[in-house]
């Protein structure tokens, strides 16, 4: 049988070298790439096509579940991070196994020959849609957003305003716009409703960009943006819009 390849993402050497180490003990596992940050390793997963990633969370440029959210080819996964709070949002997603540093090479290769056992026997895989969903109980502070070869990094306060695109978002900004597959009901229960409101079905704004609030028929309005864009508000918008501009 061939060998499981795999490959490692990790931005600390040591623990690269660690991980390394510890495979000597599962034989039929072949490291194919190691990478130290996200955007090498959606490089390397879609060059190599890996049966299993073990991944940090916890990275620079871009966390782990970020770099997932990127990804269209699906391994399987073994976290290996220092935090437990994602725990969670990890088996969310379907994952092999949540590894928390530090981590001894007994439990470690528990986690490897589970996977093995996953990938030989063809058994549950990974739920990207799943792990796009997930919540947390901290506020969003920027979207990751792959556009054909270029990775787009978009602080929410950037954000102007996201538009409903069916199962994809276009998202606002003055620098232009981003589609990003995700629903309004992760970004309304994501977005910091100190400083964004849904206003429609298909909008949600940043308050900071309104300028003005028209009606335009009974019981029908309209906010006009800074830079004059015209956006529909619902019943139940116009009821979220009063609650944060107290009027």
């Amino acid at each position: 049988m061939s060998k499981i390849k795999a490959i490692i993402i990790e931005d600390e050497e040591p623990g690269r070298n660690l991980l390394r180490s510890y495979l000597k003990g599962a034989p039929e596992v072949e490291v194919v790439a190691e990478c130290e940050n996200g955007f090498e390793g959606i490089k390397a997963i879609n060059e190599k096509r890996p049966d299993l990633v073990f991944l940090d969370i916890q990275m620079p440029k871009i966390t782990g579940f970020e770099m997932l959210e990127l990804l269209d080819y699906q391994p399987e996964i073994i976290f290996t991070t220092a935090y437990n709070q994602y725990a969670l949002k990890a088996f969310e997603y379907s994952a092999v196994d949540y590894l928390l540093k530090p981590f001894s090479k007994t439990r470690f290769l528990q986690a490897v020959s589970k996977a093995v056992e996953r990938i030989e026997g063809g058994k549950a895989q990974p739920n990207y849609d799943k792990l796009a969903e997930s919540n947390s109980d901290e506020p969003l502070i920027r979207v990751v957003v792959k556009d054909r070869n270029r990775i787009n990094i978009i602080p929410v306060e950037k954000i102007r305003y996201i538009e409903s695109q069916d199962d994809y978002v276009m998202i606002y900004t003055n620098e232009g716009r981003f589609l990003k597959q995700k629903t309004m009901k992760y970004f309304e229960s994501q977005l910091d409703s100190t400083y964004f409101v849904r206003i429609h079905r298909s909008y949600i704004v940043k308050v900071d960009e309104i300028a003005e609030i028209q009606q335009y028929d009974k019981e029908s309005y309209i906010v006009i943006l800074k830079d004059k864009t015209k956006l529909k508000v619902s019943k139940s918008g116009y009821k979220n819009l009063k609650e944060i501009l107290r009027f």
